[in-house]
């Protein structure tokens, strides 16, 4: 069964043009899937490794952020614009709106990678009543980053991005993509940090709503959760605030996990977990946003 791709134009709450993707199988989707790509790279590289949840009856939402990919163009390649990353969060929830009005009564699932993590993060103290449920990948709790480069970790590194996966192939596949590779603009730096830094204690996680199902999947030696250093509080908080957390954590596994050495084994378990929560959705219905 081959993935189907429709692309499409979106407006962000200030009328910014995104550049939106929509894979399906043709067969009746069971859910809703948004995706967050992360920093540095777009979604088209996410279509592949996505594909057997495309098959298995996901219907796949996805766009590429400010700053990246087809939204930018190469000419503004790291700049969020004016609105700064939080610009950017509220495009995903105009995504999520769309999905929504497109397929009434279907549960939505965001998931979000590394920097779409971070935004992930960030869109459910606001955006929660929109989603059913919520992945993360490639991610840490808020906070400053820890001193050296992502690479610092590893021994004779062959690349500058050998952090993203113990795979060659993959990473100099990163390497050779023309929207790959991560620069930003000095003040779109600035507003990510800001935003990695933001207040998520408890007062800020008394908004999202209960019971919300989350999964996270990481491997032990990505460099952005310090060996789950940076990771741990971000569960906790998650848990102390009534949300249901399944935690994932692949030894040796490297910031991609969608893209390492073990990826089958990654998408199966995803995708198991995913069967798992729309099942409990469609025992619950009046769990489910927007009926």
């Amino acid at each position: 069964m081959s993935v189907q791709e429709l692309r499409f134009r979106y407006e962000g709450g200030d009328g910014a043009g995104l550049a939106g993707f929509r894979w399906s199988a043709g067969a009746k989707p069971k859910a809703v899937l948004q995706l967050a790509h992360g920093a540095g790279e777009h979604s088209g590289r996410y279509r592949e490794p996505l594909a057997p949840l495309v098959r298995a009856g996901y219907l796949i939402y996805a766009a590429d952020h400010r700053g990246h990919g087809l939204t930018s163009g190469m000419a503004s390649l790291g700049d969020f614009g004016p609105g700064g990353a939080p610009a950017a969060i509220d495009d995903m929830a105009a995504l999520s709106r769309r999905a929504r009005a497109e397929n009434p009564g279907l549960p939505l699932i965001l998931m979000g990678h590394s920097m779409g993590a971070m935004f992930s993060q960030a869109y459910i103290l606001d955006h929660s009543d929109l989603i059913d449920a919520l992945v993360l990948s490639g991610t840490a709790g808020p906070g400053p980053r820890g001193p050296g480069g992502p690479n610092s970790g590893y021994a004779n590194p062959r690349t500058d991005y050998d952090w993203l996966s113990r795979d060659e192939a993959e990473v100099d596949k990163y390497i050779a993509d023309p929207f790959c590779g991560i620069r930003f603009t000095p003040d779109s730096a600035a507003s990510f940090a800001a935003l990695r830094e933001r207040d998520a204690g408890p007062g800020a996680l008394a908004k999202v709503k209960k019971g919300l199902p989350v999964y996270v999947f990481v491997g032990d030696e990505d460099p952005i959760n310090q060996k789950l250093a940076r990771l741990t509080p971000l569960i906790d908080a998650y848990r102390a605030a009534g949300l249901d957390v399944t935690l994932k954590v692949y030894p040796g596994g490297r910031h991609e996990m969608l893209n390492e050495t073990n990826r089958a084994e990654v998408v199966a378990d995803l995708l198991a977990w995913l069967d798992a929560a729309v099942a409990r959705l469609a025992r619950a219905p009046a769990a489910v946003a927007g009926r």
